[in-house]
């Protein structure tokens, strides 16, 4: 696509070539961040997660001067970026689908007393799911919060378009939900970009008791009539546009609406099928230009809704179609055509299109070439990597509760966010629960009320400083009878290795301080915490019976760093070898902690360790039953 010109810089910017234009390889991330650089911004912020994570870390990279820094959780992020608008300047906030449900509370409030500088909400959603818990369609968080949703339907337009969303938001003082999905955030093409700019203002915030203090219900009255009327303002423009449009054969009578990535797979199908359609291409669908949409159906016999996720933009249209007294018939996810559930594709795009025009659909086929690469592939779950610390965190705690003679059974352990999850999977089978950030900690604070037993809790670094923190102090403040094992691999994981408050780290190589968890939680009142290396599978077993027997709240901090950073600093010590003579090929070592290094031999009945796999965590030479695992280091001190 093309890029949209629109207004190309503030009024306001310092001196800035408008010519000077180039194209570049992006993903749809990339593409947004310069887009967010070219607006001036100077502060940008969020929570790592995937689909949306490379954005911060593009600006950060791009231009470290711009105050790109993960926070805690979303929530802070949003009202960390609030106070940035409040004072005129332009500000960034960035998460994935589930990260605005966090979020959602200063939102609601934000809404309604608006900003001054330019705030963008950038929510990527996942249909699918590719990487998270749900398919929620945040678009909804548009219609909740009286709030203009935006969403692009490539990179080029992903940069275009949130160059106009800071325009709209400082033209009616609105924070803007900027909407992606998967498909865009991930996607690379070339993108037309142009010069990074800096705006000329100062920071400036006015003490308005009516605007900024929800505590104000006459107040509040006022600023809901507001926030109808500029959203009224805002639909009206939506209508006049540049990136809403309607192309086509003129005179075809079945219409197709069609929003984000989507729209592309209609322009790849449609030369494929015998019939004319016209397009009615939307990137607002909140709040919807009713007169644009009402127009276009005014020329159709019938049409069709095409959409990633939920049947948002269907159902407003109906209801546009509704109230102006149509009667055209309007099909979509709702009539079936589409499913409701996961991603679209062009194939199923495509039948849909086909059974309007009375033709049989086909079912999706992969290529030969395409099958038959994958049938050679071995089948590899996921899994976590060799040298995981989470590995022996997991074994230990299995250990420790066959040792109490507890049964793996009898005691729930629940999971949370991260890499541990995987913890789920054959061998270790370890958790029982895992679906939203902190829960594991609420789970067991609840469950210890009614089953009479002490419950374990695991839970990351990273995800304890998210939402963990709160559950923590509940167990504290009513001696709740839980064992809370926080893994500190230091670093969030899972999303690619971002700093957390954990490890003082910084996304662009500012100074900031590390917390402590130990002493955090200590400071929380709980009488028994304990740090141990995970890597020392004894240790680690020893500390959680005792937990175990502790009644009331006990921590567990299983500190060792992600191996993979390690890796990457060529940091990675002596490795251990199998002593063939020793090995029975009982498979102990493999069954116990499923680490990918581990390769069994058929042909000779041993076990023998990858060396390009392996980096020397010596979690399996403590598992071996006959000490078949050895470090060169201590056969030489036999020797």
């Amino acid at each position: 696509m093309e890029a949209v010109k629109t207004k190309p810089y503030p009024s306001d910017a310092a001196e800035v070539n408008s010519e000077k234009r180039e194209r570049k390889l992006l993903m749809g991330n990339e593409a947004i961040a310069y887009g967010a650089l070219e607006s001036g911004i100077v502060f940008a912020t969020g929570y790592p997660g995937t689909p949306s994570t490379e954005v911060v870390e593009t600006i950060a990279h791009l231009k470290p001067e711009v105050f790109a820094e993960w926070a805690p959780n979303e929530k802070v992020a949003l009202e960390e970026a609030a106070g940035v608008a409040y004072t005129g300047l332009r500000a960034l906030v960035t998460m994935k689908c589930v990260g605005l449900n966090v979020a959602a509370d200063p939102l609601m409030s934000l809404a309604y007393s608006g900003v001054e500088g330019g705030l963008v909400v950038l929510v990527a959603d996942d249909p699918g799911p590719h990487t998270s818990q749900t398919e929620q369609d945040d678009r909804y968080y548009g219609k909740l919060s009286l709030l203009p949703v935006l969403e692009p339907v490539d990179p080029q337009e992903a940069h275009d378009l949130i160059k106009y969303a800071y325009e709209l938001s400082e033209r009616y003082k609105v924070p803007i939900i900027f909407r992606t999905t998967t498909r865009v955030n991930h996607t690379t093409a070339d993108v037309e970009v142009g010069e990074f700019i800096e705006l000329n203002r100062k920071p400036v915030f006015k003490k308005d008791i009516e605007r900024y203090v929800r505590a104000s219900m006459e107040g509040n009255r006022k600023r809901h009539k507001w926030l109808n009327e500029t959203l009224r303002k805002i639909e009206e423009e939506f209508n006049e546009m540049p990136f809403n449009w309607i192309e086509g054969k003129g005179d075809a009578k079945i219409g197709i609406i069609v929003e984000g990535a989507p729209y592309n797979y209609v322009k790849e199908v449609l030369p494929k099928i015998n019939a004319d359609f016209k397009i009615l291409k939307l990137s607002t669908p909140h709040p919807l230009p009713k007169k644009l949409v009402v127009e276009f159906l005014k020329t159709v016999d019938e049409a069709i809704v095409i959409e990633d996720g939920a049947p948002f933009l269907e159902e407003e249209v109906k209801i546009a179609a509704y109230e102006a007294g149509l009667n055209v018939p309007i099909y979509g996810k709702r009539s079936g055509h589409l499913p409701l559930e996961g991603e679209l594709t062009p194939s199923l795009v495509r039948n849909a299109l086909l059974s309007l025009i009375g033709e049989e659909g086909e079912e999706y086929t992969k290529p030969e070439e395409v099958a038959y690469a994958e049938s050679l592939a071995p089948k590899r779950p996921p899994v976590m990597c060799p040298g995981c610390p989470h590995r022996g965190s997991y074994r230990a705690a299995l250990d420790a509760l066959r040792d109490l003679k507890l049964g793996r059974y009898s005691v729930p352990i629940h999971g949370d966010i991260g890499c541990y999850a995987l913890s789920l999977l054959p061998p270790l089978e370890a958790i029982w629960t895992e679906y939203v950030m902190g829960a594991s900690i609420s789970l067991a604070n609840g469950q210890s009320v009614v089953m009479d037993k002490k419950i374990i809790a695991t839970i990351g670094d990273s995800t304890f400083f998210h939402n963990g923190i709160q559950p923590l102090v509940d167990a504290v403040y009513k001696n709740l009878n839980v064992l809370v094992m926080i893994l500190d691999n230091r670093t969030t994981a899972m999303t690619g290795h971002q700093p957390h408050p954990g490890t003082g780290g910084s996304e662009t190589g500012r100074k900031f301080n590390e917390i402590d968890i130990e002493a955090l939680v200590k400071a929380l009142g709980v009488k028994y915490v304990k740090t141990v290396d995970p890597y020392d599978l004894k240790a680690t077993r020893e500390a959680i019976k005792e937990a175990m027997q502790i009644e009331g709240p006990a921590v567990i901090i299983a500190k060792q760093e992600c191996v993979i950073p390690v890796i990457r600093r060529g940091e990675i010590g002596e490795k251990p070898i199998v002593i063939e003579d020793k090995c029975t090929g009982c498979k102990a070592c493999i069954l116990l902690t499923g680490c990918p290094a581990l390769v069994y031999d058929p042909d000779t009945n041993k076990v023998r360790i990858d060396e390009l796999l392996c980096t020397g965590c010596g979690v399996c030479n403590q598992t071996c039953p006959f000490d078949a695992i050895k470090f060169p280091s201590e056969l030489d001190k036999g020797a």
